[in-house]
This record gives structure tokens, sequence and C-alpha cells, in this order.
């Protein structure tokens, strides 16, 4: 009797940050994949936005993880841990009976029948009555409101912390789709790296992804903007203050959204000539953090010669899908464990 007390929940399991979705409510827990773990005890000692200001200024017997590696689980018992402080999270009303809510979990397209297995038994682990998997970019053409149920060709790309996933939709499935580990964090790793080669200077990953955030863009800038940074130098070892221009980070995200770029390619070359004539019509639409990218969606279009759009709510579009899609839970039940890889 209980159970009807019970809301089933939606969540977008990122490699940089994790959503929940209470079916009913909308989006209630909104917190960066992160966990800070005492050494020495081996204790929890935050998660989420209370664990991310720990990186890099932690003791040395903590120790700040994403236990999310490029889309799937890289540390299983500190992902399920997080899972659960999240159910708890979006739970926040207390009852004397424990709740056990159906959970819908998103993953990779690209993702392998074990990673999966992962997913669902790490919910499960953290309290799930039932977990079920919905693929990343099914989530977001959910979340983005396009007619993924309808006969007709829908494409998106949904660019997060660890994966890019791109795919061609219809009918209520995935017809082709690329999943590339090269997406936000990437793009992060290739600021620091450009920065170290050109000014022996070492700068964090929140410096980092400031710079690709405030003058960060896929195309050079009309008007070239600048943002003054600092780390600690290589040569002296003492901390230094510069200017990096938007021209810079540029040419440090070159490679990775050339990939990004080449991914969207060959799903378009594979995508069967009717929905492609859908796709040129509707668009292609951008979502997830990386699609925020300044002139991503120029550059695209310039190389696709589709039009691209993007999202309303890129960040949030996986996790209201994965949510919206617990209305369809039915059609998720067979899936998660009969379903090939393509």
């Amino acid at each position: 009797m209980f159970g009807s007390f019970t809301k089933d929940l939606g969540i977008d399991l990122g490699t940089a940050n994790t959503l929940v979705y209470v079916k009913g409510k909308g989006i209630v827990v909104r917190e960066p994949s992160v966990v800070a773990l005492r050494t020495d005890t081996k204790t929890i000692e935050a998660v989420g936005e209370q664990a991310k200001k720990m990186i890099g200024r932690t003791p040395g017997n903590i120790r700040a993880v994403r236990p999310m590696k490029d889309g799937v689980i890289a540390d299983y018992d500190t992902t399920a841990t997080m899972i659960k402080y999240f159910i708890r999270s979006a739970q926040k009303q207390r009852s004397l009976f424990p709740r056990h809510p159906n959970v819908m979990v998103c993953v990779p397209s690209g993702i392998t029948a074990v990673e999966k297995r992962a997913v669902e038994d790490a919910a499960k682990q953290a309290g799930a009555r039932e977990a079920y998997t919905i693929e990343e970019p099914f989530a977001a053409a959910i979340g983005a409101d396009l007619p993924v149920w309808e006969p007709t060709g829908s494409m998106v790309v949904d660019i997060g912390g660890g994966t890019t996933e791109v795919a061609v939709i219809s009918l209520g499935g995935i017809v082709t789709s690329r999943s590339i580990r090269v997406a936000g964090d990437d793009m992060d790793e290739a600021i620091i790296q450009y920065i170290k080669r050109q000014y022996n200077l070492m700068i964090g990953e929140r410096t980092a992804e400031q710079l690709k955030l405030e003058v960060g863009s896929a195309l050079p800038l009309d008007k070239p903007e600048t943002l003054e940074i600092r780390g600690r130098d290589l040569v002296t070892g003492l901390p230094k203050t510069l200017p990096a221009t938007s021209d810079e980070i540029t040419d440090a995200l070159s490679d990775t959204v050339n990939s990004i770029v080449e991914a969207v390619k060959i799903t378009l070359e594979k995508c069967p000539p009717e929905l492609a004539a859908d796709i040129m019509d509707r668009g292609i639409v951008l979502t997830g953090g990386g699609g925020l990218l300044r002139n991503l969606d120029k550059l695209l279009q310039r190389e696709t010669g589709m039009p691209v759009i993007v999202a309303d709510n890129p960040l949030d579009c996986v996790a209201i899908g994965t949510g919206r899609s617990l209305d369809h839970i039915h059609l998720f039940k067979g899936r998660s464990s009969s379903r090939s890889r393509r």
C-alpha cells in the first residue's frame, strides 16, 4: 500500500554532474559527480558540490574523486554510495517506511553489456526497487521535445563531460549512432596541456573550465577576448598570473572539436536517405554542456551543410528525457538485458 507514495526517479548519471528527476516534480537534484574519500578510515567525507570544492585543495588523508569516467563506472562502490546519496536527497520527506523507487538511469549508447549491468546493479545497491537504463542520446531527444515516437528522423548531438553521443532516432528507437569518449573533460584537459606547453604554467581543472566557458570558442572570434589566469610556474615553482586569449583557447580545443565534428559526419553518412531528408528539414539538435561552446553550432553547420540548433535547455535535456521516459517504463523492461550493441 505504501508503494503508491513512492515517486519513481530518472537519473542523469554524468561524468561531470548528476541530475535527478522526480516523476511529477521535475529536476530536484543537480550536483557534481564528485566524492571526497578519507583514505585513512575509508569513509565518505563529502558528496556533490561540497566534494567538488575540495578538488585540488585536500590534505593528504582526503581524496576528491570522480567515480564516473567517460560516462561509465570507474569505481563501483563509490558510485553506488554517490547514487544512494542523490536518491536520499531527492526523497527529502522522511518516512517510517523505507521507500524503494523504480529508477531509470541514462547510459552512453556505446556502453557494453557489462558496463550497463554495473549501472543497474549500482542503482539497486543504492536502494532502487527496479533499475532500467536508457541511452543518453534517446533521453536527450525526448528532453529536447523531438518527435522520437513518430516515423520521422531526428538527430541529436549530446556533448557531456565524458562522452559525445550522436544519434539518429525514429519510431522510438535509435536507427544509427556513434559514441565517442571525447567531450567536455577532454576540452578542459586540452586547455591545461596547451597552457603548460606554451607558458610552462600549470593550471587546475577549475581554471581550465573557466577559460572554456568565458573565452572558449569553436571558431575564432571577430573581436578576440582575454582572461587573466593564475597557476604555478613550472620553472620557478612560484604562483604566476598571465593573460590567455580566446584565439589561444580555440587553438587548444581544435583537436577535440574536430573529433566531435567527425563523429557527426560519420553518423550522417550511415543515415538512411529518407531520414537524412527529415534531418535537413528539422536540423541537428545540440544538447549537453559541451553544446554551449560558443560557435560550435556554426562550425557544425559549415562542416555538414545541415541546420544546427542548440536545444532550449541543453544542460537538462538528458535528465528531463530520462524522467519523462518513466511514463513509458514498460517499453524499457526488456530492453536493458536483451538489447544488442550496434
